[in-house]
This record gives C-alpha cells, structure tokens and sequence, in this order.
C-alpha cells in the first residue's frame, strides 16, 4: 500500500508548520492582553508582527515598545526563539530525512560533506542545537544585564528583562528592540553593540559550521567545502562591507559624521553584521547614501550561512556561484573548490535558489510600488529585500504603507524563510537517476 503520510514529503511539511506558527501567532497578538492600549490589536498588523517573528525578520508596523503590553513582548520573544530554533532544528532534521531516503552510497557522501553533522541521531543534534543556542544567549544576557544594570541605572529586573530580550532576538536574528530607535542610542557603546553582534553572527553562520569549527578550528585545511566558502566567505563579505560603509558614510552627517573615530568603528562594524540578517541599527538608515543602500540591499540579499537562523540565498550558495562562473570563463570542464569537484546537481540547486530570489525580489518590489504612491524606489526596493532576507533593516517606511503593501512584505518573510529550504529539499528528495539521455544540442547563448 502506498504511504500518503505527508511526513514523506519534509519539503511540504515545513512550510505548512511554520503558516500554522504564523496562525496561532496573530490569534495570540490580536488578544487584548497583548496590546498596551485597550482593545486588541488589527489582524494586519497583527499577522504582520508574528510573521515577522516567526519567520526572525524583525520589521515592524507599529513602534515596538510602545504599542505592546508586557504580554506582547513576552510573546514576540517566545515566537522569535520558536522561530530561531525551529528553522535551525528543521533544517537539520531536513538534512537527516534526506539522507536517510538515500542509498548508502549518497548517506556517506552526504555524512562527509556535512563534516559528520548527519552521523548523530536525531535527539543528539537536537540537544546539541539547543545547547549552543541558550548558552548563546545567556553570555548575551549576562553581558547586557551587568551593562544596562551599572551604567545606565537600570532596575535589576528591568536590566535582566532587556538583556533577555535583545540576546534572544541577536541569536535568532530577529532583530526586535525595546526601543523606538533600536540601537541608536548605544552607537557608541562597545559593551552592547559587540556582544549583541557577535550573538548574530553566531546564529548566522549555521550549525554545521560551529559544529565542525568547535572540532577542527585549529586545522582549517581539514575542513569541509561547506565550511570553507561560509568561514572565509563571510570574512570577505563582512571586510568588503565593513569598509564600503566607513568610506561613503565618514562624513555623511545624518549617519556617521557626528561620531567621533571609535564610534564611527564600532556603528561601521555593527551595521556590517547587522545586514546578514541581524535587524538592528545603530544609526538612522533613512539618512544614509543611495550608494550605500546599494551595497546593502546586495548584502542583506547574500545573508548568512547555511542551516542557520539567517535569511537570503546565503553565502555558500553566492560563493559557489562564483566558482562556478570563473570556472566557464577559464574554459574548465569541472568547477574545483578546495581540491573537490562540485556536482552538477549542487551547481543547479544554487542556481535554482539565486535565480528564484531575484524573481521574488523583483516581483514584489513590482508589487509594493504599484501599491504605494509616492515612496523612492531604492527605499521601497530596500524594504522588499529586507523582507525576503529577513533581515528587518528598514529605512523607515514600513509603517506608512497599505495595509496591502504590508501583506506583500508577510508574503515575502513567509517564502523567504521557508522557501529555499523548501525548494532544495524537494529538488534533493526528488533527484532521480534516467537509464537513457536524450541527445545533446546546444543553444546559443548571449
């Protein structure tokens, strides 16, 4: 008898887990017990904050703080370290049932190129994840209470709850702040900037990599492929976009211009981590350069590593992309990383993936504009980029669009999230091997 179980299919089971999270989310924040004024909150904004949850994006409707009751914010943090733990959790598990559906062949491969994450059982990974994600978190938080607790005179239960919040939103990416401002107001402040940046770059650099870095962190030439373009892929990155920033915001005086050198540093380097998918700002995004814009829509699309808490088509799969282009222009047969062959299959998913990014991006920043009156259009393409990375940055239009524009931007959170996850899977899961080849022909191209 045929199993018509839908846990055959994880690829279909995943994006039907997290509309279900995103579903009993907006039930519970339309509550009014949820809102700080009376009466519960509207269904747009509130599926629009607990997609922006669930789905650790961070962007915003209303002002944060302000407009949610402690039960709110409450419920924001427990969504956002669902959402954290679960899109790291399923896409492991993912990792997992695809190999298992495999020959023992393809398990092996598939075990040594993932550097022995898929060689543990289920429960193992499980407790490994939740482990590096709350001792994570509670580093944050102890740095941030002690911070927030001696310097700036805060009650020590307001001190904890803050810390708390703001560790739980760095890990998972999310980038939810208790302030109207985000982060403004620490700009210069290294002992909140820094721990809370390094909280996302370890969510973003995904579990595969910390597994295999926390083994062979001493040998970088044993390390897997995998490892090898997501270490040294977000070092080039975060350099590249450490530098532009310093270089077209120095003396913009809406950003970086009133800062004295340290802080102008620190602001530089905090919002380079913050476009991997962090959501956080430390300066007014609204005031920065069209240049600038630019080159962090192109970050922001990139995101963070694979089978982690960041958004985009993320960096192996741009890196490889790269590899595979300089291998056509050499006139190579094979693209080599490392003294490794890449399969054509894996050359074909980052395509599939890269290509249907620009697709989303592209339609729904279509969308947002013919919905919308009046708004530039490198603000609005910033806002649809940051929404399908889900990143949150925002250049500050996201509460003055319509409430269609705003649904675009769910839907947007909602596939970028789950969607290339989705879509590799079922590309995996449905991979089959032909007895026969149909003839060759070749079309020209360019």
């Amino acid at each position: 008898m045929r199993d018509r179980s839908p846990w055959r299919y994880p690829a279909r089971v995943v994006p039907l887990a997290f509309l279900g999270a995103i579903a009993v989310g907006t039930g519970l924040m339309m509550l009014p017990a949820a809102r700080a004024e009376p009466g519960g909150a509207p269904f747009v904004t509130a599926l629009f904050t607990a997609a922006s949850a669930v789905c650790v994006t961070g962007l915003s409707v209303v002002d944060t703080p302000s407009y949610w009751s402690g039960f709110g914010l409450v419920l924001l943090t427990v969504l956002s370290q669902i959402g954290g733990f679960g899109i790291m959790t399923l896409a492991t598990l993912l990792s997992l049932l695809v190999s298992r559906r495999l020959g023992l062949r393809s398990r092996l491969l598939a075990q040594a190129e993932s550097a022995g994450l898929l060689g543990g059982n289920i429960r193992g990974v499980l407790i490994r994840v939740a482990l590096v994600m709350f001792v994570s978190e509670a580093l944050i938080s102890v740095v941030l209470t002690v911070r927030f607790w001696v310097a700036y005179d805060y009650p020590f239960g307001r001190a904890v709850w803050e810390a708390v919040f703001h560790a739980v939103q760095a890990f998972n990416n999310a980038g939810f702040a208790l302030y109207p401002d985000s982060l403004v107001r620490f700009v210069g402040d290294w002992w909140i900037c820094v721990p809370l940046s390094l909280g996302v770059l370890a969510g973003s650099i995904g579990f595969p990599v910390l597994f295999e870095l926390a083994r062979e962190w001493r040998t970088p030439g044993s390390w897997s492929t995998h490892t090898r373009l997501t270490v040294w892929g977000t070092v080039l990155l975060s350099i590249t976009g450490f530098l532009v920033f310093l270089a077209f915001e120095w003396s913009n005086p809406g950003t970086l211009g009133p800062l004295g050198t340290p802080a102008k540093i620190l602001a530089a380097f905090t919002q380079d981590v913050m476009t991997r998918s962090g959501g956080f700002n430390s300066i007014d995004l609204g005031e920065m350069n069209t240049e600038t814009i630019a080159v962090t829509n192109g970050m922001m699309f990139i995101g963070g590593g694979s089978a982690s808490t960041a958004g985009g088509i993320k960096v192996t799969t741009f890196f490889l992309l790269a590899y595979v282009i300089w291998a056509e222009i050499r006139g190579e047969p094979d693209v080599v990383i490392a003294k490794r062959r890449i399969a054509d299959e894996t050359q074909r998913q980052a395509v599939t993936v890269a290509l249907l990014g620009v697709a989303l991006v592209a339609a729904g920043t279509l969308g947002v504009v013919l919905l919308t009156d009046d708004i530039p259009f490198d603000r609005v393409l910033f806002e649809v980029t940051s929404a399908f990375a889900t990143v949150g940055l925002s250049t500050g239009i996201t509460a003055s669009l319509p409430a269609s524009a705003q649904v675009v931007l769910v839907i947007l959170m909602y596939v970028g999230r789950v969607g290339t996850i989705a879509v590799g899977t079922a590309i995996a899961l449905n991979t089959r091997r032909r007895l026969y080849r149909y003839p060759e022909e070749r079309p020209l191209v360019g």
